[in-house]
Formats: C-alpha cells, structure tokens, sequence
C-alpha cells in the first residue's frame, strides 16, 4: 500500500543568481545541510500534484527557482505564468527520449543545483489476483522512470562536481505489507538505488537522499480504504523534507511518530513480524 502520492555539497548557483554560501558539515551529517535556496536550481520530476507539488511550491517560497515536469500540468501552468521563477514542462517518465530531451534543454539554460524524483504510481494488488501489466506499470513509473532522469542529469553533475539527486520513495519500501505487491518492492528498489548513488558519489561532490514519508493525504493514498495512522498533508510532508535537507539527512522520513514506529518493525525476525503485521492489518 502506498505511503505517500508519489548534498548537497556546495553546489554552483544559476547564471546571474547569487550563489549560496556552503553551509559547514559535521560527522553526524551525510550530506552537506542546504539552508539557503536563493539562487539554487531545482528540477521536479512528477510534481504536478501531491507531496511533489507542495515540495515544489515550498522551495519556491523559499527562494528557489524550480523546474516542474510531470505527464499532466494540473494547476501547474497557471502558476508558472504568473512567477518567472517557475518552469513547467511537460514529461513522460516512460519516454526515454523526452527524458533525455527534457534534462538537455534544462541544462542548456544552466545547471542543475537538485533532482528531485518524486514521480509515483499506485495500485493495490495481491499475489492471489496478480496483474503482471500492472505490475510493470509500477515498475516503469517508480523505478525505471527514476533510472531515466539519474541517467540524463548526472553526468552534468559529475562534471561539475556538484548537485544533489533526491529520490521519493516510500516506508511501504521498508519491508512486503499486504495488498503492496506491486508498490512496495518498487519503492523498496528506489531506496536500495539511494543507497548505492551514495556510496558512489559521495566523493564526487554530489549529495543524495531518500525521502521515506508514511501516510500523506494525496489523489493516490485517496485510493485506500481503511484509516490511515499518522496522516499529514502534503505541506507538511513538503515542510519535513526541506528540513531534512537542511540538516544534512540522507534518510528523511516522517511523520516520526509514526515511521520510529516502522523502523521497529524492520529489526524483527520474519516468525515475529509475519503474524504482527496480520493482526494489525486483518489480512
């Protein structure tokens, strides 16, 4: 079932802006924090609703200037008429060509300070009535869509040595939940890729985090039908997350009150953690 809709090192700031002052990094942090965002570039893949739109709208009023793509504009072409410090353009994350298409003219007009992926799809599904179509489907939206934009912007930030990829996974990722069997291992797949871009590129001057939210009230969790514990809004979630890179955090997750929770869960053995998830769920 879906959690949600669905560093920086001292990164160059866009032509004609002010660059940001870095900011300093202790032990404790993964990433380098990101506090100021005048001058900083962001591109959101999958923002034209939910916790990618709200992200969007909160860098912006933060400062930034921001590139939003997605299949569908929603509202957000109206909005980027009326401030000059908001793009959209349109992208089909299935489409490599757009893809690539889209990251070369982004880049043609100057670089990119942050990727964010928050591209998502959602469908509840069992194994007792498995869709592999729809299986697939998940997998090209969650995943691959995700490998199609590393693929287009990273080797202009490995020239620079700067930038930060931000990939919107999920806590559904974090281990198998009922009716998530085409959702979950998606997302878990988004994590494990965080994981590995940063071991990679932690040396390279490039940030990465993983964004790990719980129940956020988007058109997809409005699919669920049962009560969702901890339910946040997308501002919120888009609060959490600017937080989370201020601090330097490779793992962002909230609500904590419910995701400490979650992390719990994941340390126990399969004998204990199979049953308890049945008693909660019913299923």
């Amino acid at each position: 079932m879906p959690m949600n809709a669905h560093t920086a090192s001292p990164e160059a700031a866009s032509p004609g802006a002010a660059p940001a002052a870095p900011e300093a990094r202790s032990w404790l942090q993964l990433n380098t924090p990101i506090t100021q965002w005048r001058g900083r570039r962001v591109w959101l893949v999958g923002a034209s609703t939910g916790i990618g739109l709200a992200c969007a709208q909160a860098l912006r009023a933060a400062g930034a200037e921001v590139v939003v793509s997605a299949r569908k504009p929603q509202g957000v072409q109206d909005w980027a008429a009326q401030d000059a410090g908001v793009q959209w353009r349109a992208l089909d994350v299935g489409d490599a060509a757009q893809v690539k298409a889209t990251a070369r003219a982004l880049l043609a007009e100057g670089p990119l300070d942050m990727v964010v992926y928050a591209a998502g799809y959602y469908r509840a599904q069992r194994a007792t009535a498995l869709d592999l179509d729809d299986l697939l489907q998940h997998d090209k939206v969650n995943y691959q869509g995700a490998l199609q934009v590393i693929d287009a912007v990273l080797p202009s930030m490995l020239a620079r040595q700067s930038g930060h990829i931000s990939l919107l996974s999920s806590v559904a990722g974090w281990r198998g939940l009922p009716n998530g069997l085409a959702y979950g291992p998606t997302k878990a797949a988004l994590t494990h890729l965080a994981e590995t871009l940063y071991m990679d590129l932690q040396d390279q001057g490039i940030g990465v985090s993983v964004v790990n939210p719980g129940f956020v009230a988007t058109p997809l969790t409005a699919q669920n039908q049962f009560t969702m514990p901890a339910l946040i809004s997308p501002e919120q979630a888009a609060t959490a997350m600017l937080k989370g890179w201020a601090k330097g955090q490779f793992d962002i997750h909230f609500p904590k009150r419910f995701t400490l929770w979650l992390k719990l869960l994941r340390l126990l053995p399969y004998r204990l953690y199979f049953p308890l998830v049945r008693r909660f769920t019913g299923l």
